[in-house]
C-alpha cells in the first residue's frame, strides 16, 4: 500500500505531501493545478523515463518520494518484494515501511533510490511493479494492442506454469535449430577449422605432456647441469653432520659432538644445565633428520650423464607446443580441452547432421505440444473472461454491450524466423509468448462485434478497461491501483456506475483516482484536492510557475469541491445542496455494501 507521497518541483507542484489510507482516495482540482503530476510522480517511482521538461520552471531538480507498506500483501508477493529489497541492499524504515525515491535533474541524469540505497531505475521498477498498477489515458490506447490483450488474458487464465514450460522448450529448440543451420551453411569453413583442431590435438596427444611438467623440467635440468657441485656440497654437509662413511681415527661429526655435550651437561645434575641438555636433544634430532634427508638426496642424484640430454630433448619437445598453443604446458592442456569441446560442435559429417536434425525435430514437436497446452488454457479462459467483463459492462450502464475474447493462430510470415507447423497443418509463428493471436472484440446493443480498436469510443474504452481491472483484480489483492481520468468521455448514469465499481474495487485494493466527475468523487473514502490555498493555483512570484499543493478535505470542504465540479456551482446554495445530496447518497450506498 502507498501510505504517503512527497513531491518537489514537479510540474505545477512546488512542494506537496499527500497521505493515503486504505480504500478509495480521489484527487480533484482545477485544470492546470497539477493533479496529474501526482500520477506522473508515481510513474517515475515505477521506473518510467525521466523527462527533464517536467522539472518546475525556475528549479533545477524535481524529487518524488513514496512510502510503501507491505503488510497487506499476500505471501507470494510479499516474498518477492523481500527478495528485491535484499538483492538491492535496501533497508526498511523503523516502522517496517519502504521508501522509494526518484530525482530528475534539468541538466543531468535521473537518480533512483530504494530503502536508502542508490539503485538502477530498473530495480526501482521491479519493486513498485509488485505494489502499483497505474492506469492513465495512454493505457486505454495500449489496451488495443495485441500484446496487451494477450497479457490481460494470461493474468485471468494464470498460465505462468504453461508459459514457463513453453519458453524453456522453445529456447532449446531454437538453439538446436540455429546450430543445425550454422553447420549446414558453413560446412566447408567448419571442416577446415575441425582439421586444424585435430592436427593440434594429435600433436599434443603424441607428446602427452603432464600438468606442470615444463616447470619441473627446469628444476631437473638445472640440477643435472650442476650435478658435481650439488653432490660435493651434499656429501660435505652430510659428512659434517654424521661423519664420513669411512671415518678417520680423529674424525668427529657434529652429531657426535652434540651428543657428547648433551651427556656432559646431564651428568652435572644442575637444573639449568639439564635444561640446556634438553635443547641439545632437539638439536641431535634435527641433525639426524637432516643427515638422513641428505643421504636420500644423494642416492637420488643420477649417475648417468645421458639423463641430462634426455631432459633437454623433452624440454625442446614441450617448447614446440608452448610456442603454438599457449604460454605454458598447463595452458596447452586447457587449449586441448577446449578444442575437443569445439570439435563436438564442428562435426559436419552426414551422421552428425542427421543426428542434430533428429534432435531439432524432437524439440520442435515438444514446442508444438507446449504451445498447444498454452492455447488450450487460453481458449478455456477466454470464455470466462468474456462472460465476466460483459457482466461488468452491464453494471457500468452499458446494458446490451458484449465483450469477446478470441484466441486464434499467429500465422507465420513467408520469411518467419521461428515457424512451426501445427497438427492442423497451419504454419504459425512460435513467438516468445506462444503461437496465439489474442483479440478483444466489442459491440454495443444492436451492433456486430468488431475488434476493440474499431468499435469502442473513448468513453466506452474507459469502461472496458475498468471492467477488465475489476475482473482481474483478484490476482493482485492488497496492491495499489491508480486511475488517471479513467472516466474520460463519461458522464451521467455511467459516471455513477464507475464510482460504484471503483468503490467496490476498494474493498480489496487501495484505489487512487484522478477524476473530474463529481459522481465518481462522491464515492471516495478520502477526498484530496490539488491546488493552492482554497483549491486554486497561487502565483509564486519571481517568474516561477504557479504553486500547487495537496490537501485533504473535511466534509464541508468536500461538499464545496463537489459543487464546484458540478458545472462550477461551488458558491451557490443550490449547487451545495445538490453536492450534499450526491455525497450522502453515494456514502450511504457504500455503507450498505453497494
Amino acid at each position: 500500500m502507498l501510505s504517503e507521497i512527497r513531491i518537489e518541483s514537479l510540474g505545477a507542484i512546488s512542494a506537496a505531501t499527500a497521505e493515503f489510507d486504505r480504500g478509495f482516495t480521489v484527487l480533484t482540482g482545477e485544470t492546470g493545478t497539477g493533479k496529474t503530476m501526482v500520477v506522473t510522480g508515481l510513474h517515475l517511482l515505477g521506473g518510467a523515463r525521466a523527462d527533464a521538461t517536467r522539472v518546475r520552471s525556475g528549479d533545477n531538480r524535481a524529487v518524488v518520494e513514496g512510502r510503501f507498506t507491505t503488510t497487506e500483501l499476500g505471501d507470494g508477493v510479499a516474498s518477492l518484494v523481500d527478495e528485491i529489497l535484499d538483492s538491492s541492499g535496501a533497508e526498511r524504515d523503523d516502522d517496517g515501511s519502504v521508501i522509494a525515491a526518484r530525482s530528475v535533474s534539468r541538466d543531468g541524469p535521473s537518480r533512483a533510490y530504494l530503502g536508502g540505497r542508490s539503485v538502477p531505475a530498473k530495480s526501482l521498477s521491479s519493486f513498485t511493479a509488485e505494489l502499483l498498477t497505474l492506469h492513465g489515458q495512454n493505457d486505454q490506447l495500449r489496451l488495443m494492442r495485441p500484446d496487451e490483450q494477450r497479457g490481460a488474458l494470461d493474468r485471468f487464465a494464470d498460465v505462468e506454469t504453461q508459459l514457463k514450460k513453453y519458453r524453456r522448450v522453445r529456447e532449446e529448440w531454437l538453439s538446436a535449430r540455429r546450430d543445425l543451420l550454422d553447420r549446414t551453411q558453413r560446412a566447408r569453413e567448419l571442416a577446415l577449422e575441425a582439421d586444424r583442431l585435430k592436427f593440434g590435438l594429435n600433436e599434443i596427444d603424441a607428446a602427452a605432456p603432464q600438468p606442470g611438467e615444463d616447470a619441473a623440467l627446469v628444476d631437473d635440468i638445472r640440477r643435472l647441469s650442476e650435478l658435481d657441485a650439488l653432490r660435493d656440497a651434499a656429501q660435505i654437509a652430510r659428512a659434517s653432520l654424521a661423519g664420513p662413511d669411512d671415518p678417520l681415527p680423529d674424525a668427529v661429526s657434529a652429531a657426535h659432538g652434540v651428543a657428547q655435550a648433551k651427556s656432559a651437561l646431564e651428568a652435572t645434575g644442575d637444573t639449568s644445565l639439564s635444561a640446556l641438555a634438553e635443547q641439545l636433544s632437539e638439536a641431535v634430532a634435527v641433525i639426524t633428520n637432516v643427515s638422513g634427508e641428505l643421504g636420500t638426496y644423494l642416492s637420488g642424484l643420477p649417475t648417468d650423464t645421458s639423463a641430462l640430454e634426455a631432459k633437454l630433448a623433452r624440454q625442446a619437445e614441450l617448447r614446440s607446443l608452448t610456442r603454438k598453443y599457449a604460454a605454458d604446458i598447463d595452458g596447452v592442456l586447457e587449449w586441448a580441452r577446449e578444442a575437443r569441446e569445439r570439435l563436438d560442435q564442428l562435426d559436419v559429417s552426414e551422421e552428425a547432421l542427421a543426428g542434430l536434425q533428429h534432435r531439432v525435430d524432437e524439440l520442435e514437436a515438444k514446442t508444438v505440444a507446449a504451445a498447444a497446452d498454452l492455447t488450450k488454457a487460453r481458449t478455456k479462459a477466454a470464455k470466462g473472461l468474456s462472460k465476466a467483463v460483459t457482466a461488468e459492462l452491464s453494471g457500468l450502464a452499458m446494458a446490451g454491450a458484449v465483450f469477446t475474447v478470441s484466441v486464434g493462430p499467429l500465422l507465420a510470415r513467408a520469411d518467419d524466423s521461428a515457424p512451426v507447423v501445427l497438427p492442423s497443418g497451419e504454419a504459425v509463428h512460435a513467438g516468445r509468448d506462444g503461437v496465439d493471436n489474442v483479440e478483444f472484440g466489442f459491440a454495443t446493443s444492436g451492433t456486430d462485434v468488431l475488434p476493440l480498436n474499431k468499435s469502442a469510443s473513448g468513453g466506452e474504452l474507459s469502461r472496458v478497461m475498468l471492467a477488465l481491472e475489476v475482473v482481474l483484480s483478484s490476482s493482485a489483492e492488497g496492491t495499489t491501483m491508480v486511475f488517471d481520468e479513467v472516466d474520460a468521455g463519461v458522464g451521467g448514469r455511467a459516471a455513477v456506475q464507475i464510482g460504484r465499481r471503483l468503490g467496490r474495487l476498494a474493498r480489496t485494493h487501495q484505489v487512487i483516482v484522478v477524476t473530474h466527475l463529481p459522481q465518481v468523487a462522491a464515492y471516495a473514502d478520502v477526498h484530496l484536492v490539488v491546488g493552492g490555498e482554497g483549491g486554486k493555483n497561487t502565483d509564486s512570484g519571481g517568474g516561477k510557475a504557479p504553486r500547487s499543493g495537496v490537501r485533504r478535505l473535511d466534509d464541508e470542504e468536500r461538499v464545496a469541491e463537489l459543487a464546484r465540479m458540478l458545472a462550477g456551482l461551488g458558491e451557490s446554495d443550490s449547487g451545495r445542496a445538490h453536492a450534499r445530496e450526491l455525497l450522502e447518497a453515494a456514502q450511504n450506498e457504500r455503507a450498505e455494501g453497494g
